[in-house]
């Protein structure tokens, strides 16, 4: 069953506390902007948007049973929680709203850690996470200037705000992240 935009933005912010669906709000205006800006559809960047945080708040739990039956990224587990809602929510987005794009379904997936050779899409997702207007955390600006040059000078910007803080704070890094700024060093030097 396809959903349209609104009953799609019903079902999604019925299942998060309002202040998380102004999250979404602002990742959605940010994700359509920055894919006016960078050549990207913004109708499927708003999807995606839509959904990036579908499972965000659905009990650990169950977001563990959804990874062990069926088959996703059981990595995941051996890492912090917060990272789960990201497979889950591809997995619910083609499960529960028909979603079959797999640029949408993979800018959900990787909107928390990244991934080597990232879609535009997905960085698009990913980039707008960080930096939509609701977000105020120390360097959320110059992620923010530097998202007006690049993609990747944003990602990179941002996954090095995310990497330095889990330093600081003594916490394991899910390694894919580091992988994936990485590549977005890499694909930056080779420019």
């Amino acid at each position: 069953m396809e959903y349209s935009r609104e009953a799609l933005m019903e079902a999604v912010s019925a299942q998060m506390p309002a202040k998380r669906w102004q999250h979404t709000l602002g990742v959605m205006e940010t994700s359509v902007q920055l894919a006016e800006r960078y050549g990207a559809d913004p109708a499927v960047a708003e999807t995606a948007a839509i959904l990036h945080d579908v499972a965000k708040y659905w009990p650990v739990d169950q977001q563990r049973q959804i990874i062990e039956a069926n088959g996703l990224s059981a990595e995941l587990l051996l890492y912090d929680k917060s990272l789960w809602h990201a497979e889950v929510g591809a997995f619910v987005a083609e499960r529960d709203y028909g979603i079959s794009d797999p640029e949408v379904l993979g800018a959900i997936r990787y909107h928390t850690s990244g991934r080597v050779g990232m879609t535009k899409l997905e960085k698009i997702v990913c980039l707008a996470d960080y930096i939509e207007p609701g977000r105020s955390f120390p360097g959320v600006e110059e992620i923010r200037r530097l998202a007006g040059v690049s993609l990747e000078e944003g990602l990179v910007a941002g996954f090095d705000s995310t990497i330095s803080l889990l330093l600081q704070k003594r916490q394991i890094i899910f390694p894919l992240t580091v992988l994936s700024r990485n590549d977005l060093v890499r694909i930056l030097e080779d420019k």
